[in-house]
């Protein structure tokens, strides 16, 4: 069993978990920036503790975000916005964002030291436990509103659900799927380390059930290095029984899932000459093909045929008077057959219409065609979102050499917090009369955005999002803030690297995940990345046999 059912005595049971900090990862992981205050705020009314031990030397957290403060008032002064109120909050946002990322790793800091290794354990199952609980409930919603069992199959309602169902796949956070994607990518290293079977296949199937084909990669990536380089047979047969799992949600639960990672790989990386599409193949009766896939001779025949069938019923009345409406349905041979859906119809298809959020973005691009090299020309783009979005970084650098070191500043070229405050909606609400828009952001990452999220879905995909915590910080924090990073952040855990097992393949991870999204910001995996290293090097410092052997 993954819980022992001794510990669930009463007298044990308070000291069963850290409910601390349980409560705190639920309540701040959550999607909305009100909880996640409100987890702060009552985090420290229980264990309040502002030491925070900064420090060249041995500093007890991370200095990169107290560095991140200073950049970001550097700044301030030097490009003389103190007189704007509008980017004066823009500021203060982004220090409140950076001051939140210091008092929640002072929760997680706090809890490592003062609970035994096994206590906290305990209160990560629990965490894991949980979200896949709700995001069993999410799929179970989903699976009730369509009546099919794999609704990753399911075409109906204009393919709500279909490839994507797992977007809707949220779990506890309530955040986007991406994010439980990889808080259960987390946990698949942890708990394959720990050689706990259940949960290490709870963690690989919620993963697999949000659909996030990155993840799915980078993680098929690392289990494969691992595998060869770091396991032992037990974990070697678990990682086998893992990859099985990706196997056969990729082949038999979402096999469009797959073709459409297929496709972005091939299309963005190994792009080919355009060939003329052979027609589809004839299906048995002309009249259940959809006008699309028929030639004018063709369409000529189904109108007729359907002509001639509408004259006969009415004709002949008595035909549907003599046919109850559950009869079974016979082929002309007289073969009894089970009706199915026809899903060439409307229903089946994707809405192609242009949805209300698109037509959001293209008032807005309307609105300032002038200041949208792309997006405002309306031209034909060949290379993914990301990839223009660094070019677009270095650019920028390349033409405000006087910006290279500290970068343009908050808010003002590449952030979450710059589609925040655009008054866009595109990140969280925020007050209309406030709003800044950075002209550099307006022609840059967000141009790059409108081009593609305003277009068909089929460029609404994460390699077309400018986004990266990468970008992030060399474009508004400079080369310094890239450097304080690497020193100050990644090196804090890393200094350590003789005593991480589990730490080795989540820092990695970690680092491919940070090309997809703004995280510092998302204030949510962040956290449980810092947890689970912060254990780590607390667990090898008392246990001196590595868990991984070859």
């Amino acid at each position: 069993m993954v819980i022992s059912n001794a510990s669930f005595y009463p007298k044990k049971l308070k000291y069963f978990a850290d409910w601390k900090l349980l409560l705190f990862l639920v309540l701040f992981m959550d999607v909305k920036l009100g909880i996640k205050v409100a987890a702060i705020v009552l985090a420290y009314i229980l264990q309040f503790n502002l030491k925070f031990g900064f420090s060249f030397k041995n500093s007890r957290l991370p200095l990169f975000y107290p560095l991140a403060i200073a950049i970001a008032l550097f700044n301030w002064l030097i490009g003389m916005n103190y007189g704007y109120l509008n980017y004066d909050l823009v500021l203060l946002t982004a220090i409140g964002f950076w001051i939140l990322c210091i008092l929640a790793m002072h929760q997680v800091k706090l809890s490592v030291e003062q609970h035994d290794t096994e206590t906290i354990h305990r209160t990560l199952v629990l965490f894991f436990i949980l979200n896949a609980a709700f995001s069993l409930a999410n799929l179970a919603v989903i699976i009730f509103k369509t009546g099919y069992i794999d609704p990753y199959t399911y075409q109906g309602e204009h393919q709500k659900y279909f490839i994507g169902t797992g977007d809707y796949i949220k779990g506890l956070t309530f955040d986007t799927s991406t994010t439980n994607s990889v808080l259960n990518a987390f946990g698949v290293f942890y708990f394959l380390d720990k050689k706990n079977m259940p949960m290490l296949f709870l963690c690989m199937i919620i993963m697999l059930l949000t659909g996030s084909n990155f993840i799915n990669i980078i993680l098929l990536v690392l289990l494969t290095g691992i595998f060869i380089f770091r396991s032992s047979r037990d974990q070697k047969s678990l990682i086998t029984a893992c990859m099985m799992f990706m196997i056969v949600f990729m082949v038999k639960v979402s096999p469009q899932n797959y073709m459409y990672a297929h496709e972005v790989i091939k299309n963005n990386f190994f792009p080919q000459p355009i060939h003329t599409v052979p027609p589809p193949r004839e299906l048995p009766y002309i009249t259940l093909r959809a006008d699309s896939t028929l030639t004018p001779n063709e369409r000529k025949q189904k109108h007729a045929i359907q002509y001639l069938d509408s004259v006969y019923v009415v004709k002949h009345p008595e035909v549907l008077k003599k046919t109850p409406a559950n009869a079974p349905l016979k082929t002309p041979a007289g073969r009894i057959y089970m009706p199915i859906p026809n899903i060439n119809t409307t229903p089946y298809q994707h809405v192609a219409e242009t949805t209300a959020y698109q037509k959001q973005l293209l008032v807005f691009i309307g609105e300032h065609k002038r200041a949208l090299p792309l997006a405002g020309a309306e031209k034909e783009i060949h290379k993914p979102g990301k990839e223009i979005g660094l070019l677009q970084t270095i650019g920028f650098l390349r033409a405000h050499p006087f910006k290279i070191l500290t970068g343009d500043g908050a808010g003002n070229f590449s952030s979450k917090l710059a589609y925040r405050v655009g008054g866009m909606d595109f990140a969280g609400g925020y007050p209309q009369k406030l709003t800044y828009l950075s002209p550099d952001f307006l022609s840059n990452h967000l141009d790059v955005y409108l081009n593609f999220f305003s277009k068909k879905s089929d460029y609404h995909s994460l390699i077309n999002n400018p986004g990266s915590v990468y970008d992030q910080l060399l474009s508004e924090y400079g080369l310094i803030g890239v450097a304080g990073f690497l020193v100050w952040y990644l090196g804090y855990f890393l200094k350590h690297y003789l005593k991480l097992t589990y730490g080795i393949p989540i820092i990695l991870l970690l680092l491919a995940v940070l090309f997809i999204d703004y995280w510092f910001e998302q204030l949510s995996i962040l956290l449980l990345f810092e947890l689970f290293l912060l254990l780590n090097i607390k667990e090898s410092s008392t246990n001196k046999t590595p868990v991984y052997a070859n």
